[in-house]
Order: structure tokens, then C-alpha cells, then sequence
């Protein structure tokens, strides 16, 4: 056991423990605005950070570094698409999502699809979707988190996993999303310190890059390509454009990142974000599939590819600084972790209890409802991580496909397009999920040459778009809608007029 890395640990546990009953003795579970989207008053370095920890995940520590140990830098592909996901999606679908959500009232990414889509079959669907899938995409966090803290502290898997997921389940309960998204933005600090940290040792032991890529080099030539291990992807271009697409254009379509838009102070916050965002990616997202890179050379013996970048920290740190690395490992874990359990309970609480088993329900019980079942996910979530789990990257990139495959068209079109209607987003919906689902059980990435989730998008986005243009009269869009939308579209206040339509 380090111990000098586990009093680290329990400082940094301490501290975002503290930023939980911070933010509940601000009032953020005192109604369910301030408890699922802060207030709304989340400012624009807050709003960047916590949209690109949120989406990164334990999968940069353990995925990207398994992808880089094992393909070289055909894994650069998928570092290429991450940098400038945050600032499309905050340019794209930002502020204009951040407005019409405000002018309809809504408070959950499926909520705003219902009411911008109206139909209950809308939220239903979306919503059972969306627990499964973020369900699973938890299930990934928590054996990350497992795999980090049994590494450095030396107990049982078992034991290290229940540690992680009963931290973050304690701030999240506490505080909510105020919570949530302050812990993310100090946890992209120290993810930075961390990853540079382990950069730096790296490149130092193997001689700095030009000597790292020789060294490769004599080991396969064929990691330096682009193409992958014996260039088993050469000429696969719809795996590239897959590639570049999912942690890229794909933020657009996952519920748990589109909430960022939502609870941003001012629409015109995105455009900051934007930039915060973008730097932020520039220093840290190439850095962890380099690192699998190296390790390459480094730890040749390595058995769990996943351990590749915990495994080089351990072995090239000194132990105080290993409590600094295991922190940032942390840290990527958490950040998603508890905007994973904070959106599954609220959308199981409001989007499925409150709209089909209790109408009535209050704000309050609303608010108890929703943290009762983000324990309850957690529990469920950390019992299936027991059971001998699958890696991390299949769970991240299966939860993720499925998941902008069904809503990417129908969060883009509700603010872009104004004959985007109810059977279109329903019919798009399904048919992304259920391709991009049926794309990988079958295995027709191998056939095709197609990833899941470009086929799912290609397919959701065709049927929007035939389905709107075939249904224009028997389901045109109302007008009410049409007018938010054109509304969202301006720069400036909301008129009250407007507003008072949709209370």
C-alpha cells in the first residue's frame, strides 16, 4: 500500500465531500430547479470544464491508454474528434438550447424533448432509453474507479469499488448538480496536473518522443501508422470518420453532457464556454492515448492494458506524487460518475415517475424521489461491477454509440430546424438506437466496415428528416413551439409574454 498516496486520496475525498454540503447549504436541494440544474446560474469556465469532465470519464485513464497500448497511433484518431467536441457542442446546440429550455420550462434533457416534441410516447421512450443506457455507462465508471483504487491502496477490488461509488454518491445526494458541477471543474485541474505529471516522467525514461517512436519502431512498425497493429485498419475510413464522430459531434446526442446547456447562466455563456473549453482540450485529451503509446516500450509485460497509464505512474513516481496522479485518475472517474447517477435519477424521478405514476407530486418529494433513486442506481450499479465485469472502452463506446445515435438529430433539429415534429423524433429515435444496438450484437463493423454509431446517426438523421417532410400536414408543428424556437434564435431577453404561454 502507498500510503503517502492514500492520505492524498482521502484529503481530495474530503474536499469535494466538502464542496457537496457547500453547495446543499446554498439551497441546492431545496427545489428541484436548484437541485437537478443548479439554479441556472452556472458561469462559463464552470459550464466548459464540467461539460468536458463529464464527457471524458474514467475511459481517458483506462480506455484511451488501453486503445494506445494496444494499436499505437491509429488511437489518435479518437483523440482528433475529442478536441473540438466541446466548443461544437456548446456552438451548435448552446445557447440556443440554454434559452428554449427556459422558455418551455424544462429541467431534464428528456423533458425538453418532450415539450419541443409534444407527445408523452416522446418522453417515455426517451427516458427508459436513456436510464439503460447511462445505467450502463455507470456500471464503466464504477469498475474504473474499483480497478484505481484497488491499484494504489492495495485492498480488494470489492471494497476499493464500494469506497468510490459511496464518495460520490454522498455529494451528489448532497448537493446536486451545484455539487456535481463544481466538483467537476476542480476535478479537470487535477486531472491536468495528473496526466502532465505522468507525461513528463514518461517522456523522460524513453528519451523524450523521437527515441520513443524508434524504440517502437523495432518492436512494429506498424504502431506508428495510423492504421493500427499490423495496419489491421488500412483503407477502413468509415472507422476513422466513426472514430472522429463519437467524441465529437456524438456530445450532441448524450443526455448527461446536453444538460450543461441547460443550466448555464445566460445563453450567451456558451460562446465562453466554447473557448474554455477548447483549451482545455488542447492540453489534456491526445495526452492518455500517448501515454498507452509509451507504454508500450516502458511496461512491455503489462497483462490488463487498462492499468497501462496507473501502471506507469506507479512505476515511475515517487510516492507523493502518485497520490497526485491517483487523485486526477479519481477525478476523471468522478466527474462522470456523478452527472451519470445525478441525470439517471432525475430523469427516472420526473420524466418517468412524476409524468406517468404521480402527476401530483411536489417539488419536494420530487427532489427525495430523485435522490432516493440515485442511491438506488448506485447500489444496483456497484453490485452488476462485481460480476466479472467487461472492459471499460467496450461499456464507454457501446453506452455512447447507442446513445447519439438515437437523440444527436433530435437535440440539433429541436432548435435548428422548424419542421423537425413529434413522429419524426420518435421514428428517428428508435431507429438509431435500435441500429446502432443490432450494428454491434451482430457484428457488422467487421462486415460493413461502419462503426455503431455512424450508422445509427446516418440512420436517425434520414429518418427525421423523410418522416418531418412526409407528416408536415397531418402533424405539423405547433405554433407555440415554432414561436419559442424563434425566439431562442435571437440574442436578448425573453419576452414575459412568451414565457407566460408555456407556465
Amino acid at each position: 500500500m502507498n500510503t503517502t498516496a492514500v492520505l492524498f486520496l482521502v484529503f481530495y475525498f474530503a474536499l469535494v465531500l466538502g464542496i457537496g454540503i457547500w453547495a446543499m447549504r446554498l439551497g441546492a436541494g431545496k427545489d428541484l430547479e436548484g437541485f437537478l440544474l443548479g439554479g441556472r446560474r452556472i458561469g462559463p469556465i464552470v459550464t466548459a470544464l464540467t461539460l468536458q469532465t463529464t464527457s471524458m470519464s474514467g475511459y481517458m485513464f483506462l480506455g484511451a491508454g488501453a486503445l494506445g497500448f494496444a494499436e499505437g497511433y491509429w488511437a489518435l484518431w479518437y483523440a482528433a474528434g475529442d478536441i473540438g467536441g466541446g466548443v461544437l457542442n456548446l456552438s451548435v446546440i448552446g445557447r440556443r438550447m440554454r434559452k428554449f429550455s427556459q422558455i418551455i420550462g424544462a429541467l431534464t434533457s428528456i423533458e425538453y424533448l418532450e415539450k419541443r416534441y409534444p407527445s408523452p410516447a416522446v418522453r417515455l421512450i426517451a427516458g427508459v432509453l436513456t436510464v439503460f443506457l447511462l445505467g450502463c455507462y455507470v456500471l464503466a465508471q464504477f469498475i474504473a474507479g474499483g480497478k484505481g483504487m484497488a491499484l494504489v491502496t492495495g485492498v480488494p477490488y470489492w471494497l476499493a469499488s464500494l469506497i468510490a461509488v459511496g464518495i460520490i454518491l454522498i455529494y451528489t445526494l448532497l448537493g446536486g448538480y451545484l455539487a456535481v458541477a463544481y466538483t467537476d471543474a476542480l476535478q479537470s485541474v487535477v486531472m491536468l496536473i495528473g496526466i502532465g505529471w505522468i507525461v513528463v516522467a514518461a517522456l523522460i525514461e524513453v528519451g523524450g518522443l523521437g527515441a520513443a517512436n524508434a524504440s517502437i519502431g523495432s518492436i512494429d512498425p506498424t504502431l506508428l501508422s495510423v492504421w493500427g497493429r499490423g495496419l489491421g485498419y488500412e483503407g477502413e475510413w468509415g472507422l476513422v470518420l466513426g472514430a472522429l464522430l463519437i467524441f465529437s459531434v456524438g456530445y450532441m446526442g448524450w443526455p448527461h453532457v446536453v444538460t450543461r446547456h441547460l443550466a448555464m447562466r445566460h445563453p450567451a455563456t456558451a460562446r465562453q464556454a466554447g473557448a474554455y473549453a477548447t483549451a482545455w482540450n488542447l492540453l489534456f485529451v491526445s495526452t492518455p492515448y500517448l501515454l498507452g503509446i509509451l507504454a508500450i516500450i516502458i511496461l512491455p509485460d503489462l497483462d490488463d492494458p487498462e492499468l497501462a497509464i496507473m501502471r506507469l505512474a506507479e512505476n515511475l513516481l515517487p510516492a507523493a506524487v502518485m497520490g497526485v496522479v491517483m487523485a486526477a485518475i479519481m477525478a476523471a472517474i468522478m466527474s462522470t460518475a456523478d452527472s451519470l447517477l445525478l441525470q439517471t435519477g432525475s430523469i427516472a424521478s420526473r420524466d418517468l415517475y412524476e409524468r406517468f405514476i404521480n402527476p401530483g407530486a411536489s417539488e419536494r418529494q420530487m427532489v427525495w424521489v430523485s435522490r432516493g433513486l440515485v442511491f438506488s442506481i448506485g447500489v444496483v450499479g456497484y453490485i452488476v461491477a462485481l460480476a466479472d465485469p467487461p472492459s471499460v472502452f467496450s461499456i464507454v463506446v457501446f453506452a455512447t454509440s447507442v446513445l447519439g445515435s438515437a437523440f444527436l438529430p433530435a437535440y440539433v433539429c429541436a432548435v435548428w430546424w422548424r419542421k423537425a415534429n413529434t413522429p419524426a423524433a420518435i421514428a428517428s429515435m428508435a431507429t438509431g438506437a435500435t441500429l446502432a444496438f443490432f450494428w454491434e450484437f451482430v457484428g457488422l463493423v467487421e462486415i460493413i466496415g461502419l462503426p455503431p454509431m455512424l450508422a445509427g446517426v446516418l440512420g436517425s438523421t434520414t429518418v427525421m428528416i423523410t418522416v418531418s417532410l412526409a407528416t408536415q400536414r397531418t402533424s405539423p408543428v405547433p405554433e407555440h413551439v415554432t414561436a419559442a424556437m424563434d425566439e431562442a434564435a435571437r440574442v436578448g431577453p425573453i419576452p414575459p409574454a412568451l414565457l407566460a404561454k408555456f407556465e
